[in-house]
């Protein structure tokens, strides 16, 4: 896995933050981490600087002021990415739901295959979802059906946050103008490499609730992806 950096968000994170590392390390000896921390009350950005010292050079870290989002905090890690040289970006949770493991099949599904982006799809090959509870598996399933109704996609997950991509992904697209901040970010980054004609494939992956912490999903992030994934058709409508 060379020249590959998995940038992982977090927000009080610290019951999750060094097993994920660890694991992350384990599936390869020249992966990178960088940490996107929003000033965690937690502490979990005093963590991370207490294992740079084991994993020097190999894990980096950005402590934010402010807590602004999951899409911001990606933005702030790709252009990070993108100035230090790396060729394959990774997005990925600090709280297990996405498996360390699945980072090979991403990175060969890109450097082997022929993904421009490789996702971590739940619902490629059915509902791969383990320990959610119906209500959300559901909010989640339909969520992405509309999305690929409203945009055109073929993509069966388009919520999805385990997303790798090459780096001439992220220097085509502007970063500047990624409007979302939530889980329409997601969304947003994958209907804009849509649009480029960039390649896009789904891998099949089992995603798994998290078992420590707590979720960031609010009725607000729902919100702007429901109402967001329209404006945002619209607009690229009448771009073209």
């Amino acid at each position: 896995m060379k020249n590959a950096l998995v940038i992982i968000p977090t927000y009080n994170e610290i019951e999750n933050i060094e097993a994920i590392i660890r694991a992350v390390f384990s599936e390869s000896d020249l992966i990178h981490i960088l940490i996107v921390d929003d000033n965690s009350p937690d502490l979990t950005a005093l963590r991370v600087k207490e294992l740079q010292d084991e994993f020097q050079d190999r894990l980096f870290l950005e402590v934010r002021k402010l807590k602004s989002g999951l899409g911001t905090a990606y933005i702030h890690g790709f252009k990070w990415a993108l100035n230090k040289g790396y060729d394959y970006i990774f997005e990925m949770d600090a709280d297990f739901s996405h498996d360390p493991k699945d980072l090979i099949k991403l990175y060969e599904c890109c450097d082997k295959g022929t993904a421009d982006v490789a996702i971590g799809s739940r619902y490629i090959t059915g509902v791969n979802v383990v320990n959610w509870p119906m209500n959300r598996v559901l909010i989640s399933y339909i969520a992405s059906i509309y999305v690929r109704i409203i945009t055109g996609m073929k993509i069966h997950d388009t919520t999805a946050g385990f997303v790798c991509y090459k780096r001439h992904v992220l220097e085509t697209l502007d970063l500047n103008k990624i409007k979302f901040i939530g889980y329409a970010f997601q969304i947003e980054m994958k209907f804009k490499a849509y649009i480029k004609n960039f390649n896009i494939v789904e891998v099949p992956v089992i995603f798994t609730d998290r078992t420590k912490g707590e979720s960031k999903l609010s009725s607000g992030i729902i919100s702007e992806a429901i109402f967001g994934v329209i404006s945002m058709k619209i607009k690229s409508i009448f771009k073209k």
